[in-house]
């Protein structure tokens, strides 16, 4: 079975997993190389930005991916096995859109975090107002990135800090961040109010009422990607990380 190298997009039949995965091994076998073959043609410093997150025999996770993609400004396909069907999932990061052939209620619906990446490639498809209009899916295909980055921070398989905001650093809110397309459960509406008002560390949000290390970070995770949270390294809170009691006051 032959596959051209960029799968088309916005179908209504998904490929099975079985199948794509013939496909990436064929491309393996010519390459030579699974982690260049996965990630195909990518930019440098966007390829090694995703490499590092593979060690061990780990393999990136879709949110790093899409955290790499806003980082960069680059607009990427990114194909995902979810269950035996591969979804493929355009995300746009200067226009914050994404593209995929699901409704974006039944993407979120999907259990994030066994979503699993299976290649990464530069976009084909463009963004809605482009001049090389061929190329520009269908206008219903196009949704907000803001609700996906949000609930796969908040519900996918990432549990620690991305590395950007990891270590010692003081969080804040900037003021109109806009959270309007996202949904905020009572306890995290209650903390991000809080971040507007004070900065905080990671241990001490850890400590906020209905938040844990793991809800904390993962909050901070889907802030950062909304483009809403600010971090300071050189904050007296930041220095202030122990677990063993806190010198605020």
């Amino acid at each position: 079975m032959t596959f051209e190298s960029t799968l088309p997009l916005g179908e209504p039949e998904l490929m099975r997993v079985s199948a794509f995965q013939r496909y990436l091994e064929e491309l393996r076998r010519e390459s030579g190389d699974e982690s260049l073959t996965r990630l195909s043609s990518l930019n440098p410093s966007l390829l090694q930005d995703l490499l590092r997150f593979e060690q061990d025999g780990r393999r990136t996770e879709l949110l790093e991916v899409i955290a790499a993609c806003v980082r960069h400004s680059r607009p990427l396909a990114v194909y995902l096995q979810c269950g035996t069907r591969v979804v493929p999932l355009t995300v746009f990061p200067i226009e914050r859109l994404v593209h995929t052939p699901l409704p974006l209620h039944e993407f979120l619906a999907q259990r994030l975090a066994d979503m699993q990446v299976l290649r990464v490639e530069p976009a084909t498809l463009r963004a809605p107002g482009d001049p090389e209009e061929a190329l520009v899916g269908e206008p219903h295909l196009y949704q907000p990135l803001g609700p996906v980055t949000w609930e796969l921070a908040m519900r996918g398989s990432r549990e620690q800090l991305l590395p950007e905001i990891a270590g010692p650093a003081a969080y804040r809110v900037a003021l109109g961040t806009n959270l309007r397309d996202v949904v905020l459960t009572g306890v995290v509406q209650a903390a991000v109010n809080r971040l507007h008002r004070e900065s905080a560390n990671l241990r001490e949000m850890s400590e906020w009422p209905g938040l844990n290390r793991s809800r904390a970070m993962r909050l901070l995770n889907a802030l950062y990607l909304q483009g809403g949270l600010i971090v300071s390294r050189t904050h007296p809170v930041a220095s202030n990380e122990s677990w063993f009691g806190s010198t605020r006051h």
